[in-house]
């Protein structure tokens, strides 16, 4: 069963995903190119799922995420802001806390977080939460894109300082980020097993065809 979470759209064709949308937070404007379609006098932005991981992963079977409109996200690695500008549709009266760790990768960010309200772009190092301990609150959701060989030891770190106890986790992984020698499934196998010290509820989808050697875990109940 597709996601079904406020302002997000999903069309099936043939009971598959044919495309998934967020109701755009700024009508009239895309914010990488992305195409603008109407539906019921309401315009929804495409979620390109060759430009998101979350996208992907919802293509691939994702339909347990528990977003509201007035959530609060944790996001590590936002980039440019891609995902990070859907997620901003879909909590349209909640926040995003982006951290980004380039300046100039973040200034980006920091044009996009002037149209959306929701986004407070935050220059640091997510390996490094104590920069920002003061500044993010407590979140129901942490997405992780940080390409690191110590990733997962970054995510659990993250979230024993700011998940809520009912919050999801989510962190995308790129497999030659851990360990270029090793194949990706052998990689993903080993993250999966280490993430279940620390989390009660794991599930892993994998995100090719969209992107080449990346899974994306599901983490709930945190072991604290």
């Amino acid at each position: 069963m597709p996601l079904d979470i406020p302002n997000l759209k999903i069309i099936e064709k043939n009971n598959r995903i044919n495309q998934v949308l967020t109701k755009n937070l700024i009508p009239g404007e895309s914010v990488y190119g992305e195409k603008l379609i109407k539906f019921n006098k309401m315009e929804y932005r495409v979620w390109d799922p060759k430009r998101s991981k979350l996208s992907a992963a919802i293509f691939k079977g994702l339909h347990t995420l528990n977003l509201k409109r007035d959530s609060t996200i944790l996001y590590l690695g936002a980039a440019t802001g891609t995902t990070v500008s859907h997620l901003s549709d879909i909590v349209d009266k909640g926040i995003i806390f982006a951290i980004e760790f380039s300046p100039f990768v973040l200034y980006n960010l920091v044009l996009l977080a002037e149209k959306r309200k929701n986004i407070l772009p935050i220059l640091a190092d997510a390996n490094k939460p104590d920069e920002y301990y003061n500044i993010a609150l407590a979140s129901d959701l942490i997405f992780q894109d940080v390409a690191q060989p110590n990733q997962v030891e970054i995510f659990v770190k993250n979230a024993r300082l700011f998940l809520r106890p009912e919050g999801e986790a989510l962190l995308s992984v790129k497999s030659r980020s851990i360990d270029v020698s090793l194949k990706p499934g052998k990689v993903f196998h080993k993250v999966n097993k280490e993430l279940s010290k620390y989390f009660k509820e794991i599930k892993q989808y994998n995100l090719e065809p969209f992107e080449k050697d990346h899974a994306l875990f599901y983490c709930k109940g945190l072991k604290y």
